[in-house]
C-alpha cells in the first residue's frame, strides 16, 4: 500500500531550476532513497510533500491526503528532518523540544530520553550557539520523538560526524524493521546503500532512474577485467569478440594488455571455455556499485559541487 505519492510534480523556477514531473511513491514499511547531488531537487520536491510548497502542477500525498490543503493532517503522523536546519533564536534545545512536543501533541519522556542519550545530544545550551552537528542532532531527536508512522528525511547526517552517521543508519534500519515508511534524501552513497529497498535518482530536477536496490547488487549482467600475457594475444581477442552476441567489450588497454568485458550470468561458462584458448594473466570481476551506476548517468558532468561523497 502507498503511503508517500508524489505525482507528476512540477515546480519551475525559472533557468532550468525546479522539478518537472516529478513521480515515484514510497510504500508502506519500505525505505525509499531519493539520491541526487546538491540542487539537483531533492529537497524542493521534499518540501511540497510537507505542504510548504504549492506546485505549478502535480501533486504530493501522504495517507492518500493531498499535501498543500491538508498538511494539518498529516504532519502529527510524520516526523521530518529538514536539509537546512534553522532553529528559533531565543530557546535552549531543552525549551525548543518541548515546544514541538506541544505542536505534535505527542510526549513520552523514555523516548526522548533514549535518543538523546543514543544521539550523545545535551540539550540545555542556546539554539543561536550550537554547533551545525548539535543542532542536527536536535532535529534528529525532534524527527523521532514523537514514534511517527513515517519519516521524510532530508540530508539527515548533513554536518554529523562519521560515528554518528553510523549510530544514525543504525536507527533507521531499527525503524525499518518496526515498519516505518520513511523517505531518505541523500547525495551520500553509503547512507542510501545501506538502508534503502527502493532508488530513485534525479539530475536536473528529472528522474532518471528508479529501481529495486536488490536488483543492482545481484544484477546477472555483470563487468569483468581480462589480463593477456601479451598484446598478441589481446589483439586476437578483440578481432574475434568485437561482435560476439555473448560479450560485449567495454574498453582495452595496450599499456597492461587488458580488456574489459560485459556478461550475462547465463554466458559465463561459454566465456570462460572460450577463453582457455589463450594465454591469461588475470581474471577479475568488476562488482558494480552504487555510485558506479549513480555516476553512469553524471559522467558527462565535470563539477558537483562538493556535491558528492
Amino acid at each position: 500500500m502507498s503511503i508517500i505519492d508524489v505525482k507528476h510534480l512540477t515546480k519551475d523556477y525559472g533557468f532550468g531550476r525546479g522539478v518537472f514531473d516529478v513521480s515515484f511513491h514510497v510504500d508502506k514499511g519500505e525505505v525509499f532513497g531519493f539520491l541526487g547531488p546538491n540542487g539537483a531537487g531533492k529537497s524542493t520536491t521534499i518540501r511540497h510533500l510537507m505542504g510548504f510548497s504549492n506546485p505549478d502542477s502535480g501533486e504530493t500525498q501522504i495517507f492518500g491526503k493531498e499535501s498543500f490543503h491538508q498538511y494539518h493532517e498529516i504532519l502529527q503522523s510524520v516526523g521530518y528532518i529538514p536539509g537546512e536546519i534553522a532553529l528559533p533564536a531565543g530557546l535552549t534545545g531543552w525549551e525548543f523540544l518541548r515546544m514541538m512536543q506541544s505542536m505534535q501533541k505527542h510526549k513520552d519522556e523514555e523516548r526522548l530520553h533514549d535518543l538523546l542519550e543514543l544521539f550523545e545530544l545535551d540539550p540545555s545550551g542556546d539554539t543561536k550557539r550550537m554547533s551545525l552537528g548539535v543542532k542536527r542532532k536536535l532535529a534528529v531527536v525532534t524527527a523521532f520523538m514523537s514514534d511517527p508512522e513515517v519519516l521524510i528525511l532530508d540530508e539527515p547526517t548533513s554536518g554529523l560526524d562519521p560515528v554518528m552517521q553510523e549510530v544514525f543508519i543504525d536507527y533507521v534500519r531499527q525503524e525499518k524493521k518496526r515498519g516505518k515508511t520513511i523517505l531518505l534524501s541523500s547525495h551520500i552513497f553509503s547512507e542510501v546503500d545501506a538502508t534503502c529497498d527502493r532508488i530513485a535518482i534525479i539530475k536536473d530536477g528529472k528522474i532518471v532512474s528508479d529501481f529495486i536496490a536488490d536488483d543492482l547488487k545481484h544484477a546477472s549482467q555483470k563487468n569483468y577485467r581480462i589480463t593477456f600475457a601479451d598484446n598478441t594475444q589481446l589483439a586476437i581477442f578483440l578481432k574475434r569478440n568485437l561482435s560476439n552476441d555473448e560479450i560485449k567489450v567495454l574498453g582495452s588497454s595496450l599499456a597492461d594488455n587488458s580488456v574489459t568485458i560485459s556478461t550475462d550470468d547465463c554466458y559465463i561458462n561459454n566465456v570462460i571455455d572460450m577463453l582457455s584458448q589463450y594465454s591469461i594473466c588475470g581474471f577479475t570481476h568488476l562488482k558494480e556499485t552504487l555510485e558506479d551506476y549513480f555516476m553512469s548517468y553524471y559522467k558527462e558532468d565535470q563539477d558537483f559541487g562538493g556535491a558528492l561523497q
